[in-house]
């Protein structure tokens, strides 16, 4: 049964290649750092050892860059180094292999083993490797494997891998079934709804919040100075790289403008004639052309419409261009006619109809004048994007000889910018927002990772469009700003939370008298409240009138009690649950049954990570910085 399963697992050659490394990603987010001692010293080749096995800084390496291709070819997007290492892509392939390490030496140490046998069936079983005949090629195999980066020796090794790793998840948690009780309790975290009665309370509505003392905002000050505390705020010189910055319009000729403009005036200058079409549907041909007969005859369509009990709205199929028309018959016919004249009839997909075209939109092209400028500068921009790569070479080359980034751009005539001070978030020191940066958050990110001085590697743009080479300038350290410096800052906090504690304070004294039994419209009433009322309100639900924290707040209050949650804009929400409602659990439907896979998979999983962890404390781990910095290109200290 377990090699059954394992047969099952992966159909194809790519679902064995993705079922080969499953494993690594379900441990992906387990914390490897800090279970053994950061060692110096151990083999300068060696990233990591877990027990008596090593990871090859090679292993490292290869491992490392088929990630960041795999991320590059699914988001679409150039992965740059400084982007991997700050979401983390490098700690997680080494985690994913420390943990295939210590699957693997658990299932050595339980004597585990698949048969050469069990290995060739399977390959000779794989319909990928078949050629038209149905029968297995070896050609065909050793093609895809040596495309695909494989040798014969290392395909069988990964798969002889990734069975035992399998055996050993069926042994810990095959058959494993999410208890009814958690099912349960999950079908009612996700099914439960709620209806309530409530009413918004207005920041206003905390009434009159009197003039603070000198000493009570100093008071106020030192409790919370931490919060008032001025972030680190840096400065750099930006030059950046890109197709649109390098673009010179003013060197395009009238004539190339023209000449790009003629080529593209059919598919992006010209707009195409639309028709507003209406129709009349018939049972026949014949009752159709008496209908036509009669309109010829004097009769207007719209008074055949009444005739025949079509509600004038429904007359209008819509207002379409010539390719919209997906029915050649009515494409045809209504293209044909004039501006308010009827069809006679036409045999449709959906039977004889006939037609009048109530409204024609002659198709429209923007002369040349009022797009050159479009024009001139996306001939510009294509010539640039061809000049990036010389241009990065000689920039890199000005570096190379420590020149600064400002001499560069003087000589190569390109804009510099001086961005800052701004914190890590962009914010500046008057409160102000910086312009966001060339490159965006990865940009910002290797600014603030820096150092005035530093020779910092070029930021590579998204899909090869550019680079961004930066240098800190100044460098403001976190520090604590005086009472003096934030005075205004401090008032204002210092009345939102009076103003919160006013509120709060009025509400909780609305919820007593809600639960003492008092109705919501005498409560309401009495502090001139409007009451609302919200139904079927799911635990997940994200409402205008209801943030997030209010729903959350409703669901941790009992049906039939009272409570209240900070709303917008500083007020808060009283509201009374009045119904909560739970369908019953039937494990027999086909939702229940899914969710059941779902929650048992996630027992599962849970109970692997902690096996994988147990095993690695027992095993331990030791892992050399300073090899997998070098495999992953980080930086050394």
């Amino acid at each position: 049964m377990m090699m059954q399963g394992i047969r099952k697992a992966g159909q194809g050659f790519l679902g064995k290649l993705i079922i080969a490394i499953m494993f690594g990603f379900l441990i992906i987010s387990f914390a490897i750092w800090g279970v053994g001692d950061i060692f110096r010293g151990y083999g300068r080749n060696e990233v990591a050892k877990v027990g008596k096995a090593e990871i090859s800084l090679e292993q490292m390496r290869t491992a490392y860059q088929n990630e960041i291709q795999n991320l590059t070819r699914q988001q679409r997007r150039q992965i740059s180094p400084e982007m991997a290492r700050a979401y983390g892509i490098d700690r997680q392939v080494l985690s994913r292999l420390i943990s295939e390490a210590v699957l693997d030496q658990t299932a050595q140490g339980m004597r585990l083993a698949v048969s050469d046998e069990t290995i060739r069936n399977l390959i000779f079983d794989d319909q990928v490797f078949r050629d038209a005949s149905g029968q297995f090629s070896a050609a065909r195999f050793n093609e895809l494997l040596r495309s695909n980066g494989y040798t014969e020796q290392s395909y069988v090794a990964l798969q002889r891998a990734t069975i035992l790793r399998q055996q050993l998840a069926e042994l810990l948690t095959g058959g494993l079934s999410a208890p009814v009780a958690l099912q349960e309790l999950g079908s009612r975290l996700r099914n439960e709804k709620r209806s309530i009665t409530f009413a918004r309370m207005p920041a206003s509505a905390a009434g009159e919040i009197a003039a603070p003392s000198e000493d009570q905002l100093k008071g106020f000050f030192n409790d919370r100075k931490i919060a008032f505390r001025a972030p680190e705020f840096r400065t750099a010189d930006i030059l950046a790289i890109t197709a649109e910055t390098l673009a010179d319009p003013a060197k395009v000729t009238e004539e190339e403008a023209k000449a790009r403009y003629e080529t593209l005036k059919a598919q992006r200058f010209t707009t195409a004639e639309t028709r507003t079409v209406q129709q009349i549907g018939f049972p026949n041909a014949e009752e159709a052309q008496a209908a036509k007969a009669k309109i010829d005859g004097g009769e207007t369509f719209d008074e055949i419409a009444t005739e025949r009990n079509v509600a004038f709205n429904d007359l209008t199929l819509g207002t379409f261009t010539r390719e919209q028309i997906f029915d050649p018959a009515v494409r045809d016919a209504a293209f044909a006619l004039e501006q308010g004249a009827v069809s006679g009839p036409v045999t449709s997909a959906f039977g004889t109809v006939l037609l009048r075209v109530s409204t024609v939109n002659a198709a429209q092209v923007r002369p040349f004048e009022e797009v050159a400028a479009e024009v001139k500068q996306e001939i510009a921009t294509g010539r640039a994007a061809s000049r990036i790569t010389e241009l990065h070479d000689k920039i890199e080359d000005q570096r190379a000889g420590a020149r600064p980034l400002a001499e560069i751009a003087k000589e190569f005539g390109l804009t510099l910018r001086s961005a800052g001070p701004m914190s890590a978030t962009l914010a500046k020191p008057d409160g102000g927002q910086e312009e966001a940066l060339p490159g965006g958050d990865p940009t910002l990110q290797a600014i603030f990772r820096s150092d005035i001085g530093v020779d910092n590697e070029a930021i590579r743009l998204p899909r090869d469009s550019g680079y961004v080479w930066f240098d800190v300038t100044k460098i403001d350290p976190a520090r604590d700003r005086s009472f003096e410096e934030v005075k205004a800052e401090v008032e204002k906090q210092w009345r939102a939370d009076e103003t919160a504690a006013k509120l709060s304070a009025k509400a909780r004294e609305f919820v007593e008298r809600l639960d003492k039994g008092e109705s919501f419209d005498a409560v309401a009433a009495s502090a001139g409240l409007t009451i609302e009322t919200a139904a079927d309100i799911g635990r997940q639900d994200q409402r205008a009138e209801l943030p997030a924290g209010v729903v959350a707040q409703v669901f941790g209050t009992a049906a039939g009690k009272s409570n209240s949650a900070a709303g917008q804009d500083g007020g808060r929400v009283l509201f009374k649950v009045e119904t909560a409602t739970v369908p019953p659990y039937v494990r027999t439907t086909q939702e229940a049954g899914n969710f059941e896979r779902i929650l048992s998979s996630s027992v599962s999983d849970d109970i692997l990570l902690q096996y994988v962890a147990f095993r690695q404390t027992q095993l331990g781990v030791r892992i050399n910085e300073a090899a997998f910095r070098n495999a992953t290109g980080g930086a050394q200290n």
